[in-house]
Order: structure tokens, then C-alpha cells, then sequence
């Protein structure tokens, strides 16, 4: 019976809140979501601090930055400043596009980039399987360790062992294909030798950090499906197929996608470090182009033009690859 008087006297007092303004009515349902905002800020103060560090940094040195993209619309001019420098519009980006080095730019930082994803970014996955399949955790985790201590070497040291492999009279390429009676090659000072080069020693050097994802990813599985294939007589390879590669599928559409988004981000460093004036009609590339004209040429406005073509670039392949593997996967980052 209390029950029920207290349905009823609960029920007595809804259309009289019902009956309310609507102004009044969002006004207490505002008031309550407040309170509640609040009550879960102080049961959680912490989680909310460690939450407004990252937050923060992004709003100073991601977003408040951007009030300076406005620069590749103006004739920037430091003496006079952002905001009264004089308004050109779309002039910089009509210089580069009607620029005679636009198109070999453009085909060598997309070519470069493609080269790099067709070849480095199936490599970890690879990787990855083959440490899965390894039963010995001493002998896996040697393995582990071997190619992923590459990552740590700096860009700097990976391109002055690459000069030193590649040397004509003494390089370790050079004595490789000398013993099938090759010619020797001077390959730093080739063209079409700098995207392999790049892309070769790319793949060396971060194939054992992208790994680990996907080692994460499959260590997740659950292990009676192994179980069960291996009781119905599947082979290893079958288990790969059929297990492992359908069990981290979405991980790899994930990072794929991302990889997308980046396509047009070439690693300025690496390029810039092999570059010589030999080999510069195939290592020219949007981040070097940015770098030698925005800060040893000191055309601000020009190259901030060039880098926000870039971005928006990105940007538009990020959501196209997202938006189609929606549509086909069910799989996204949004």
C-alpha cells in the first residue's frame, strides 16, 4: 500500500511539473545536469586533472596556433604584424600551383608516401603474426626486443649508416653486389635509388614499434579458438588466416585510416638529411620545399600557403578513408 500511495503522490505532482513553461522546465532540467556536473567533478576531481593537462596543451600549442594560418592569405610583414599586414587572398596558393615544380613535388611526396605504405605498413603486421606463433617466451621476447630496438636510433645516425653502406669503394651494398659481379654503385648520388633507400631503411627502423599494436591486439584473442581449430586439424597458416588476421581486423582498419590521413606527412628530417643536389629532382618534397622557403628564405606567407594546402589535403583523405570504411567495415574512427 505505501508503495502505491507513493506511485500515486508521485504521479500527482508530474503534471503539475508538466504543466510548467518551457522556458521554467529546461531552466530545473539545467539546474539538475548542473548538479550532477558537479557531483561527479568532486567524486572524480582527479580523473578531471589529468584530463585538463592534455586538453590544455592542445589548446595552447594546437589550436591558439592556428590565429597564424591567416598569414598565408596576407603579405605577411613581422614589422607590422599579423593582422594589419596587407590582405592578398589566394595569391600564394596560385603561385604554387602555377609553379613549374608543383607537379614534381606533388608526385614525390605522394610516391614517396605510397611506397612507404605499400611496403611498411603490412610489415609489422607480419611481424607481429609470426611473434604470435612463437610458442618459446625467452626466444619471443629476444625477437621482440631485436626489432624494436631500431626505433630508438636517431634519424641522423640511420642516414650516415646508409652513407656509409652505400659508398662506392668501401659501402656493404657495394661488396653485397659485388659478388654477383655488379658494377660498383655510388647509390646516395642516384635518384631512382633515394625512395628504395628511404623506404627500405624506413621499414627497418619502425617495423618492430608498429608491431607491438598489433602484438597487443592478438594477445587479446581468445585462445580456446586456437583450441578448437587445432582439434578440427587446422595448420598454423589456417589459424592466421582464419583466426588471428579476422580477430585484429578492425585494429588494422584503424591504423590504416590513419595512415590515410598522414599520407601527404613525409618525415621531413630523413629526406632532408639524404637530399644532395644530385639526387634533388626525386627527394624535393612538400616538407623540405616548406623549410627551405618559410625559414631559410623567410617567405612566411608562401610556405604557411604551401603547408595549409598540405593539411587540408590530409584532412580531406582522413574522412574520405573513414567514411568509406563506415560504409564497408562498419569500422571508424568517428
Amino acid at each position: 500500500m505505501k508503495s502505491i500511495c507513493a506511485l500515486r503522490r508521485s504521479n500527482s505532482f508530474r503534471p503539475a511539473a508538466q504543466g510548467l513553461p518551457v522556458t521554467e522546465r529546461h531552466g530545473i532540467n539545467m539546474q539538475k545536469r548542473l548538479k550532477k556536473l558537479g557531483k561527479s567533478i568532486r567524486k572524480n576531481v582527479g580523473l578531471y586533472v589529468m584530463l585538463a593537462i592534455p586538453i590544455t596543451w592542445y589548446i595552447l600549442f594546437k589550436y591558439i596556433p592556428m590565429y597564424g594560418l591567416q598569414i598565408a592569405f596576407r603579405r605577411f610583414n613581422p614589422t607590422l604584424g599579423i593582422t594589419k599586414s596587407p590582405w592578398v587572398g589566394f595569391t600564394y596558393f596560385k603561385q604554387f600551383f602555377g609553379s613549374y615544380y608543383f607537379s614534381d613535388i606533388l608526385w614525390n611526396t605522394v610516391s614517396l608516401s605510397l611506397f612507404t605504405m605499400l611496403v611498411g605498413f603490412p610489415m609489422p603486421i607480419i611481424l607481429a603474426l609470426i611473434i604470435n606463433e612463437i610458442k618459446n617466451l625467452k626466444f619471443k621476447k629476444v625477437i621482440q626486443n631485436i626489432t624494436y630496438m631500431p626505433n630508438f636510433l636517431s634519424v641522423v645516425v640511420i642516414v650516415s649508416m646508409l652513407t656509409l653502406f652505400s659508398n662506392r669503394d668501401y659501402g656493404l651494398f657495394n661488396k653485397i653486389t659485388g659478388l654477383f659481379g655488379c658494377a660498383p654503385v655510388d647509390f646516395m648520388s642516384k635518384p631512382g635509388y633515394f625512395q628504395p633507400l628511404y623506404v627500405f631503411s624506413n621499414v627497418w627502423q619502425y617495423m618492430g614499434f608498429n608491431a607491438i599494436i598489433y602484438i597487443a591486439a592478438l594477445s587479446g584473442v581468445d585462445q580456446e579458438l586456437y583450441e578448437a581449430a587445432s582439434i578440427d586439424g587446422a595448420t598454423r597458416m589456417q589459424k592466421i588466416i582464419h583466426i588471428s588476421l579476422p580477430c585484429i581486423m578492425s585494429t588494422i582498419i584503424v591504423l590504416f585510416i590513419m595512415r590515410i590521413g598522414n599520407l601527404m606527412s613525409v618525415g621531413f628530417e630523413k629526406v632532408y638529411l639524404m637530399q644532395n643536389s644530385v639526387t634533388i629532382s626525386a627527394s624535393e618534397i612538400i616538407s623540405t620545399f616548406i623549410y627551405k622557403n618559410g625559414i631559410q628564405k623567410g617567405q612566411f606567407s608562401y610556405s604557411t600557403a604551401v603547408g595549409m594546402f598540405n593539411s587540408v589535403i590530409n584532412f580531406i583523405l582522413l574522412v574520405s578513408a573513414n567514411f568509406v570504411s563506415k560504409k564497408t567495415t562498419k569500422t571508424g574512427l568517428w
